[in-house]
C-alpha cells in the first residue's frame, strides 16, 4: 500500500474531505452536524486557524482551512475527528437510541483517513469553495446552496453567521 503524503509546509490553504465509516449517514441529525461544527470552531480557535468555507453532509464533511504555521493540519484533523467522534457516539447513545440500535456503536464514526488537497491560488480556493457549496444541491437536499444550513454558503451569499468564523486568507 502506498503511503499518502500530506504537504503542510508551504502555507497553503487545504481542501479537506473526510467521511463517515462505511459512508453511514451518521450526520443526518442536526445535533450531530452541530457537534461537527462546534469542534471545528473550537479547534480553529485553539490552533489560530482560519476556515474559508465548509459543508457538512449526511455522510461526509468538507472544509477549506488554513494555518499560520506549518505542520498543523494533521494535529487539527486528528483532534477534530477524535473529539467529534466521542461526542457523536455520546449523542447516539444518550439521545438517539432508536437510531443507534440500527448501528454497531463499536464501529468508528469516521473513516481512518482524510483527503487533503493543497490550494495554492485564490482561483483554486474559489473553485473548490463553489464546488463544495453545491454538494447539497447535487445531492438533492436543497434547491439552492444558500438554503443548506450546514455550510458556509449563507455567509458568502447573505453575510449571515454560520456558527463557525469564516473568512478569507490575507
Amino acid at each position: 500500500m502506498t503511503r499518502r503524503r500530506i504537504f503542510d509546509q508551504e502555507g497553503h490553504a487545504h481542501f479537506i474531505t473526510f467521511s463517515c465509516y462505511r459512508r453511514r449517514r451518521l450526520l443526518d441529525h442536526d445535533q450531530a452536524k452541530r457537534i461537527v461544527l462546534s469542534v471545528l470552531r473550537d479547534q480553529l480557535i485553539k490552533q489560530n486557524g482560519r476556515c474559508v468555507g465548509f459543508v457538512v453532509m449526511p455522510d461526509h464533511v468538507r472544509a477549506i482551512v488554513w494555518f499560520p504555521k506549518p505542520n498543523q493540519l494533521s494535529t487539527f484533523m486528528k483532534l477534530w475527528k477524535q473529539q467529534s467522534s466521542l461526542r457523536i457516539k455520546r449523542l447516539l447513545h444518550e439521545k438517539l437510541s432508536a437510531h443507534a440500535r440500527r448501528l454497531d456503536l463499536s464501529d468508528p464514526v469516521w473513516r481512518a483517513r482524510y483527503y487533503d488537497f493543497n490550494l495554492y491560488s485564490e482561483r483554486k480556493i474559489l473553485e473548490k469553495l463553489q464546488t463544495m457549496h453545491q454538494n447539497p444541491v447535487q445531492a438533492g437536499l436543497v434547491v439552492r446552496a444558500v438554503d443548506w444550513w450546514w455550510s458556509s454558503a449563507r455567509y458568502y451569499e447573505q453575510g449571515r453567521s454560520v456558527g463557525v468564523p469564516v473568512g478569507w486568507i490575507e
